[in-house]
């Protein structure tokens, strides 16, 4: 089904469903005077706070801010993309959900291609399967077995085998009708510039699908038997895949228990197996990436507690410190998070293997409270009988909680703070409302991250005079008056007018390391996808996720330029960064070429012809 559904055929919908009922299949709800009242499904708790209004069609927690209609509701409970609740909604009341273009012949195309996206990724989990039972695979089978993983184990997690020939695979899916093109742009295949060849991703490897939350191959990660490198290997980024918001084994978590209370973070996929073979079916790992706040929003939509498992060494000292950062801005009240750290040379493979389930489920429950970690962090190397070493361990704890949201545990933080800093407590927290407001002054300034260089660009281009009539305002309201950085603009001004993307080049190679630079590339490749028109229908598919806070923002941001302008303003800061681009030094742009070839992003023609250049520019200098 392509195109767009129609603004007013949702508008009707849900005046026509009734968000109790909705509701009350997946919550257990019971009349209280005009609304109904239930344990929240977002997040846990043992009172009612969970209210749905009948008359306003509407459901609200006081304990967790969740709220919204029915149709935010599926996608935040079943979490469902927003066409696929659409349609669930539609099925109840069994009509059929239009579709604005779907007989134009573009907009087939794109949804035929999306549809061969979907299937070849189930193909190819099938066919690894198949290849791990027969004679071709029975070196996968002996190192499985040798890592003591069970015919149930290895079922219930899809693994499977990929041949070591250089064709399999492209052979198997190509006799299947799936084009070449398709299986390169979902990471199956690799394509070489220089002969034109194509030829599997994976050779020779144990295979893990990728499941997202409805269990759907998304990805797949493979490791090698040997010592090959790289030992992991995972799918590239796709128009379905992104690592930095996927964890491996999220939906097997899920599928074997209804009622998850927490979830383990481990490294790798022979960990997550692994526990799951020693009973443990509550573990998820990342995909090559460090933890990221998408990674800890999913989780904790999911569980109230987090336990983070990192090795003992320097590395995952490191590791745990980064991922406390990103969770401090995370933890509202009813929200837990702890760190477990294995003895030195150990993983969960190997430390469940040789303590067994229960040894390690104890070490779980002992695990270093997120409070107790930050205070160790702080004091780690500062004598603390010491002024000058109390007062930089309270300056960092200080710094922490000013990332902290405001509750009840940001409050117990910062009296235990004074207990071992010695510090009053009144004293501190006037201290932290003092950071609390320079942050925000910083965040109203105006700097926005940019170099001078793009500062005094931007200066002279439109988007300088909205910054300057914006910044009048500022006292009623900072956080929507911070000047936008030039990719935040662009983002800006699609969101507004979706149809602008028409404008922009195919490569996205002007696009600079910046802090708006992934939610701009996320936008565009909506955009590109389908004829978005509607800037609330594109804000519906971000629903829920920090990117779509994030939009939501510059939503309420008015572009106060004329309609006729937005094109040329548009324009002209890509202009812009292509410049900036260009003046970076041969150096900087050579890595930067061969990054975002590693990562899996094609080089069009005149970015290899750059690359090129840049060589022998380099070598001459040498």
């Amino acid at each position: 089904m392509a195109g767009q559904i129609p603004q007013r055929f949702i508008d009707d919908l849900l005046g026509r469903v009734d968000v109790v009922e909705v509701v009350g299949e997946r919550v257990q709800l019971k009349k209280a005077g005009r609304n109904y009242s239930g344990l929240c499904p977002f997040h846990q708790e043992k009172t009612p706070s969970f209210t749905v209004s009948a008359d306003k069609q509407f459901y609200h927690c006081f304990g967790c801010g969740a709220n919204g209609n029915a149709l935010r509701f599926l996608m935040e409970y079943d979490k469902l993309p927003f066409p696929e609740a659409i349609e669930q909604l539609a099925g109840r009341l069994g009509i059929d959900v239009p579709r604005e273009g779907a007989d134009d012949p573009r907009a087939q195309q794109r949804e035929q291609k999306r549809k061969e996206g979907v299937n070849l990724l189930e193909l190819s989990a099938s066919f690894y399967r198949e290849r791990l039972k027969m004679q071709e695979g029975q070196s996968a089978q002996r190192y499985l077995l040798g890592r003591g993983l069970s015919e149930e184990v290895i079922k219930s997690y899809g693994i499977g085998y990929a041949p070591g020939g250089w064709e399999a695979l492209k052979q198997h899916l190509s006799e299947r009708g799936i084009n070449e093109s398709v299986q390169v742009e979902y990471g199956l295949l690799i394509h070489r510039e220089d002969t034109g060849r194509t030829y599997d991703r994976f050779r020779d490897r144990v295979m893990f699908p990728i499941r997202d939350l409805r269990g759907r191959t998304i990805a797949f990660g493979g490791r090698v038997m040997g010592d090959d490198q790289p030992k992991y290997l995972n799918s590239p980024e796709t128009p379905v895949f992104h690592k930095g918001r996927e964890l491996y084994g999220l939906f097997e978590a899920r599928q074997a228990s209804n009622k998850l209370e927490q979830l383990v973070m481990v490294e790798g996929y022979m960990d997550v197996v692994a526990l799951a073979q020693y009973g443990i079916h509550n573990a998820v790992a990342t995909l090559g990436t460090a933890t990221t706040e998408d990674h800890l929003t999913r989780l904790f939509r999911l569980v109230s507690r987090v336990v983070f498992c990192f090795d003992g060494d320097r590395a995952g000292r490191q590791a745990a410190s980064r991922a406390l950062e990103t969770a401090l801005p995370q933890m509202i009240d009813g929200r837990e998070a702890r760190f477990l750290f294995l003895p030195e040379g150990d993983d969960p493979d190997t430390l469940v293997r040789r303590e067994g389930s229960q040894a390690f489920q104890d070490r779980v429950t002992c695990a270093m409270p997120l409070s107790e970690f930050l205070f160790e962090q702080a004091a780690q190397g500062r004598d603390l009988n010491t002024v000058e070493g109390r007062e930089r361990f309270a300056s960092q704890v200080l710094e922490a909680l000013n990332k902290v949201p405001d509750g009840m545990l940001k409050s117990l933080l910062l009296e235990s703070l004074a207990q071992r800093s010695g510090l009053a407590q009144e004293q501190l927290k006037t201290l932290l409302e003092k950071r609390a407001a320079a942050t925000r002054q910083h965040a109203s300034s105006g700097a926005g991250g940019q170099s001078p260089e793009a500062s005094s660009a931007v200066d002279s281009a439109p988007v300088a005079r909205v910054g300057a009539r914006q910044a009048g305002s500022a006292q009623s309201s900072p956080s929507r008056t911070r000047a936008l950085s030039p990719v935040g603009r662009i983002a800006q001004l699609l969101l507004h007018e979706p149809g602008l993307v028409a404008a922009l080049p195919d490569s996205l190679a002007w696009l600079p390391e910046d802090d708006d630079t992934p939610l701009c590339q996320e936008l565009i490749a909506l955009l590109k996808a389908g004829r978005y028109r509607s800037p609330q229908v594109v804000l519906a598919h971000f629903q829920g996720s920090e990117q779509g806070r994030a939009l939501a923002a510059l939503a309420k941001r008015e572009l106060l330029i004329p309609k006729a302008d937005r094109e040329a303003e548009l324009t002209g800061l890509v202009e812009h960064l292509q410049y900036v681009q260009r003046q970076r030094s041969p150096q900087g742009e050579y890595e930067a070429l061969l990054a975002q070839e590693r990562a899996g992003h094609k080089l069009d023609k005149e970015q290899r012809q750059r690359l090129a250049s840049l060589v022998m520019e380099l070598a001459q200098r040498q």
